[in-house]
């Protein structure tokens, strides 16, 4: 298949339009982090791989700002942060293995971090995109209170490039906290969720409250006298159970949460989004899994294969909440269940971004079967 490697934002929009008329089908991939997500991919003309569309393009750190291109690794840009004292206050599991900012504003993918911070939709505060005619649009800015322009970087968020190609973003930053902690709760599922709520009722600002393997592990940052202090309060709060994890215990316990969302022979991961008040009765129901409880987003894995009748079962109790990371347990080419209600403002936006339907098809079969199929 031909294969373009733009390494410019010039170069992007020079790929999109000498390839109108020769490969008018485009994938866009980056690391390959996220190959499986959704429903797969339909045959393309040409991939655009955006992986040499890397680099700094501008950072400001009294802004708390930084622009980067969207094929950078999400890990170097938290490292050139880093030596400043800066960070991204995100930390989606694919991070570690490669993931690219583009890929993760994307697949609106996120961490435990998720709690306190949100997802990329909150911390992108600019983003310049490729359009299936080559026209470069941009929205946002470089300062944290500019919201001039249409918001790109929320419609981008989560369209598993089927609008366009996303070239550059720019993140908002947050100071590296000065001191760390986690507390671990041997906790039921019940019993975590209700732990969780009184935790965030009491104001005391867990930056992450995640459920994992029979634990409610609750991460606290800031000072260092506060994050004693609250770590206390914690440990008060949760009784006997309860105990401050060491450095090393605590990296490999949010191991564990990520791990759950890599794939694996025969495995299959979805991610599913509750009101927070039905997420004691879903997590019950599923196999491996980790939920930010405090906010109703779990992510399960279903070894073994052999899950499409799984899959089918949890689009009829969930519908469009339910996500594929992976679908290597999974026969069939399904990823979406039933189309929402909302679907029509799903394909308007489709029409209106990519209306020769260059990008991503197949990527939300069904819901976008016939725009895909007309185009």
């Amino acid at each position: 298949m031909h294969s373009l490697s733009p390494s410019t934002v010039d170069e992007v929009r020079a790929a999109v339009a000498d390839t109108a008329g020769t490969h008018p089908r485009l994938l866009i991939t980056g690391a390959g982090t996220a190959a499986g997500w959704g429903a797969p991919a339909a045959p393309a003309d040409a991939i655009v791989d955006t992986t040499a569309l890397s680099g700094v393009v501008k950072y400001a750190p009294a802004d708390l700002t930084i622009a980067v291109l969207a094929g950078t690794p999400f890990t170097a840009i938290q490292q050139t942060l880093a030596e400043a004292g800066q960070r991204v206050a995100f930390d989606p599991a694919r991070a570690r293995h490669g993931a690219t900012v583009g890929g993760l504003l994307a697949t609106a993918d996120a961490g435990p971090l998720r709690t306190a911070f949100g997802s990329l939709r909150d911390l992108v505060i600019g983003t310049t995109v490729v359009l299936g005619d080559a026209t470069v649009a941009s929205s946002g800015g470089h300062v944290i209170k500019n919201v001039a322009g249409y918001d790109l970087a929320k419609l981008f968020h989560g369209s598993l490039g089927t609008l366009g190609v996303v070239a550059e973003v720019v993140l908002r930053l947050h100071p590296l906290p000065q001191a760390t902690s986690t507390v671990a709760v041997d906790a039921g599922v019940a019993e975590a969720f209700e732990l969780a709520g009184k935790i965030v009722m009491t104001g005391w600002e867990a930056s992450a409250l995640e459920w994992c393997d029979g634990r409610l592990l609750v991460k606290l940052e800031g000072t260092e006298a506060g994050v004693r202090q609250r770590e206390a309060e914690v440990c008060r709060l949760a009784g006997a159970s309860a105990r401050a994890l060491s450095d090393e215990e605590a990296a490999t316990a949010w191991e564990s949460v990520a791990a759950v969302a890599d794939g694996g022979p025969n495995a299959t991961v979805v991610r599913i989004g509750t009101l927070p008040a039905a997420g004691p009765a879903v997590v019950e129901k599923l196999a491996s899994a980790t939920s930010s409880v405090a906010i109703g987003v779990h992510t399960a894995r279903f070894e073994g294969g052999d899950h499409d009748e799984l899959l089918a079962r949890l689009h009829t109790e969930f519908g469009a909440a339910v996500t594929v990371l992976h679908r290597e347990g999974l026969s069939d080419r399904s990823g979406w269940g039933p189309p929402p209600a909302p679907v029509g403002v799903l394909r308007a936006v489709k029409r209106q971004f990519d209306p020769a339907g260059r990008f991503g098809a197949g990527r939300f079969t069904p819901w976008l079967e016939n725009e895909e199929r007309a185009s």
